[in-house]
């Protein structure tokens, strides 16, 4: 998947959370999109890289520190 397509899974789950709000009025969507998506990426990229904090964060383009700090954010193990 490159990030055009990663772009476009965003965008379609951004259009069904509009329809399923049914008229009320959205908000705080940038740290609701942020959570949703960030657990998930750092999960995945920690089992990628077999556990390894450092290579992990390399991964990622994050400083080992702020990955650190989001790791007991998200209590992921």
């Amino acid at each position: 998947m490159n990030k055009c397509e990663l772009g476009n899974s965003v965008k379609s789950s951004l259009d069904q959370y509009f329809k399923d709000l049914d008229g009320e009025q959205p908000h705080a969507i940038y740290d609701m999109v942020l959570s949703c998506i960030e657990k998930p990426l750092l999960e995945y990229v920690m089992q990628h890289a077999g556990g390894n904090q450092s290579k992990a964060a390399e991964i990622l383009g994050l400083n080992r520190n702020t990955l650190r700090k989001k790791i007991q954010q998200y209590n992921i193990e």
